[in-house]
């Protein structure tokens, strides 16, 4: 499984892609949302997007604005990583077209619940069928 990783922080790009690739996912990463769309249009399209909300160029909900008003992106799911812990800030990005939402700080187990959640574990890191 693909994922892409969208933040403005550096460490917070490396702490989430190395759980994620620890789970068995093929990481890339992006600095803000335009980087994660261009990343998107180069392709191929990520299974998985998680996406801060804070950041510059395109903050996380603009990004996940335009990957819902791209039919082709529709199969992407997204996952809003953020600090935004107010209830109208969940319920923004949720009805914008975020799958699920995981406020910062987090532990790596609560990231792979919320996969696991959504049904994104990848085979091999799952418990056996």
């Amino acid at each position: 499984m693909r994922a892409l990783v969208i933040d403005d922080s550096k460490t917070m790009r490396r702490i989430v892609s190395r759980v994620l690739v620890g789970l068995g996912y093929e990481v890339v990463e992006a600095a803000d949302g335009q980087q994660a769309l261009d990343a998107m249009v180069e392709g191929p399209l990520p299974d998985l997007a998680c996406v801060d909300w804070n950041m510059p160029v395109m903050d996380g909900l603009t990004y996940v604005t335009q990957v819902r008003a791209n039919p082709a992106w529709r199969g992407v799911t997204l996952m809003m990583v953020t600090t935004e812990s107010e209830h109208g800030q969940i319920v923004r990005a949720l009805a914008a077209g975020a799958h699920e939402y995981l406020i910062k700080p987090f532990t790596p187990d609560a990231l792979k619940d919320k996969l696991d959640l959504l049904g994104l574990i990848p085979v091999a890191a799952g418990e056996p069928s």
